[in-house]
């Protein structure tokens, strides 16, 4: 869980609660040059699980892309686990999403990736202000273009993925983005499999959220969409034309 300044945002209670009734699964909280007291609550929270609970202090402030690709490498390189993903530390996705992304993975052998999608459909409580939902969907529509690959929700902060030495490999260099990682992570694994869209449709799968919450304090404003668009192209120009 890539952390900045989220010290008085951190559901500790959410963490604790959690963590008594899910013991197989593990927490790596990368702090990520945080000014605020972030790092003095990360080391109350983890001094409850200690074996289960972590912390990568990276210092200095390096941007939540390269927060999650050390934090995600780190975390492959702990007990070797089955699965290993990202999180919101806002908790925008409650945690009890995890054991059902880390189901369909156990369930699906083809699968390599679960990613959260946040989709308004009756019966489920995702809330998000209009003006980041209208952009996001032009985003959306944007990187589905630019990858040739129809995907709903590339920006939700919940992740999962099969441990693999693949995205070991995806992971080794840092991104070009500091914002639109995810995106590029796809990228790479387009790359990866040289344009192979059938392949990657099979091994992504999007779970329609039951419940996602925008969260107040969020690091992402409207003007970083408008600055992610030249990102996408400097992803498209780097993994995608060279395959055409």
């Amino acid at each position: 869980m890539p952390c900045y300044n989220e010290g008085a945002r951190l559901k500790i209670g959410s963490f604790l609660e959690f963590a008594l009734s899910h013991a197989s699964i593990q927490f790596l909280f990368v702090n990520d040059g945080s000014t605020d007291n972030t790092l003095a609550v990360l080391d109350t929270l983890c001094s409850q699980y200690p074996e289960r609970m972590k912390i990568l202090d990276q210092q200095p402030n390096a941007g939540k892309a390269e927060a999650v690709r050390m934090g995600m490498l780190t975390a492959m390189r702990i007990g070797e686990p089955a699965y290993v993903g990202f999180w919101d530390a806002d908790l925008a996705t409650p945690l009890e999403t995890i054991p059902e992304f880390a189901e369909l993975l156990e369930n699906n052998l083809h699968l390599q990736m679960v990613f959260g999608a946040r989709i308004r459909l009756l019966g489920r409580q995702v809330h998000r202000r209009a003006i980041r939902h209208y952009l996001g969907r032009c985003f959306a529509s944007a990187v589905s273009i630019a990858l040739h690959l129809p995907i709903y929700d590339t920006q939700c902060g919940a992740k999962l993925f099969r441990s693999t030495p693949e995205l070991e490999l995806v992971l080794r260099d840092p991104f070009l983005s500091r914002w639109i990682f995810d995106v590029e992570i796809l990228a790479r694994y387009i790359a990866l499999h040289d344009g192979d869209i059938a392949y990657m449709c099979d091994a992504i799968y999007e779970l329609p959220l039951k419940q996602w919450e925008d969260v107040a304090g969020s690091k992402v404003h409207a003007g970083d969409f408008f600055k992610a668009s030249f990102d996408i192209l400097r992803i498209y120009r780097k993994y995608i034309a060279p395959l055409r």
